[in-house]
């Protein structure tokens, strides 16, 4: 049976921001967040590099005749491929340098969900209980806390929890990462720039998706994190998986400008 992302979306500029570097893709089988930074207002240049590269992608990663290695070789590739074309743009135009974009990405297969990440964007799942963060974040907190030497708690607050190892950028130094994971009919995921996840905890997404509806779980979150100063574009996709075929594809934020 055809199985489906049906997901929930929305993007906002927060309380600081004048414009909009985040981007993101929704469509059945592809989902995917990405957070633009740096240059000259280039944020959202690459941002949309990504997302743009990751939806010509997905009508590729669909066609039955591919088998399981190529079509992670093709997931892995399309990092190395927007990299480029991130230097690329930046060599003919130099206004645009310093800009690059997080990524992170679910597709869904017949039996499983891939994972595609690069930075700090995060991808979640919800059991109907509790969130569990499934991407690891490519930051300076996140090795200090596989080290031992910060707790989640510390990092949470710390000025320098945005400091990331991995983004695209143009560089060539980026180490992509691509999981497998087991996922059922009607499982849920949440997707977000730190724009949401770097202003309330997990313990606090984790309650306002306790006490909400979907109609206004969006919202409910966008809200709270406005009203902790919203500092940073807020992006969040939520998507659950559906024994449906559906249709349709939608490019969000700075990738649909």
């Amino acid at each position: 049976m055809a199985r489906s992302f049906r997901v929930l979306a929305a993007t906002d500029l927060g309380l600081v921001r004048d414009g909009n570097e985040d981007a993101a893709l929704v469509s059945p089988s592809l989902i995917a967040v990405a957070d633009g930074m740096g240059g000259h207002a280039a944020g959202e240049v690459a941002s949309k590099i990504a997302i743009t590269s990751l939806a010509a992608l997905s009508k590729v990663l669909d066609d039955g005749a591919i088998d399981d290695d190529s079509r992670e070789d093709l997931l892995l590739n399309i990092c190395y491929s927007i990299d480029q074309e991130i230097l690329d743009r930046t060599s003919e135009n130099p206004a645009l340098s310093g800009m690059g974009t997080t990524l992170t990405a679910l597709h869904l297969t017949d039996r499983t969900i891939e994972l595609l990440h690069v930075g700090d964007s995060r991808a979640y799942r919800w059991n109907g209980k509790k969130l569990s963060q499934i991407s690891v974040d490519h930051t300076v907190m996140q090795e200090l806390i596989d080290q031992g030497r910060l707790t989640p708690e510390e990092v949470h607050d710390h000025p320098q929890r945005s400091l990331l190892t991995q983004a695209l950028m143009g560089d060539s130094g980026i180490d992509p990462v691509l999981v497998s994971l087991d996922a059922s009919s009607g499982d849920k995921f949440l997707l977000c720039s730190d724009g949401l996840s770097s202003v309330l905890s997990d313990y606090e997404i984790n309650q306002i998706i306790k006490k909400s509806t979907e109609e206004v779980l969006l919202s409910a979150l966008i809200n709270a994190t406005k009203e902790k100063g919203a500092p940073d574009n807020i992006t969040i996709l939520w998507a659950e998986i559906v024994d449906e075929k559906l249709s349709g594809t939608q490019l969000i934020g700075a990738a649909n400008e």
